[in-house]
């Protein structure tokens, strides 16, 4: 359904820095900065970019959106959470962990500038 998403920074370096970190811990390829102004990570299923507004105007996260990455396990999801933390990451909601009755593992961060995001494991169906 979705070619890309691309969300906004006020510092495309540090942006860089967490995302490489988080999105390392899912197998993704560190990010390549064009024209210091964003930066892709490019997967065979699609793109995720971070940029800064070309408005000139600062970034602002958006309220009541979240992005979510899928896990492979819930240790994966674990150590996405904890990679977003070590690199200025924010822990947000509940641990991570399962949430009853939903067959989810869900991990919920807030990146360094204030985006919403959301490391999910699909649990298997007993």
């Amino acid at each position: 359904m979705f070619s890309h998403i691309m969300i906004g920074t006020n510092d495309v370096e540090r942006s860089k820095t967490f995302y490489d970190a988080v999105l390392g811990t899912l197998g993704v390829p560190a990010g390549n900065i064009d024209g210091g102004r964003r930066v892709f990570y490019r997967t065979k299923t699609g793109v995720f970019s971070v940029t800064k507004p070309i408005d000139g105007e600062p970034a602002s996260a958006p309220n009541g959106g979240t992005i979510g990455f899928a896990c492979e396990s819930a240790e994966q999801a674990d150590a996405w959470h904890a990679a977003g933390v070590a690199n200025g990451g924010t822990a947000i909601e509940e641990p991570p962990g399962e949430r009853e009755g939903s067959g989810l593992y869900l991990a919920y961060l807030r990146d360094p500038d204030g985006n919403k995001i959301c490391g999910l494991y699909r649990m298997p169906r007993a």
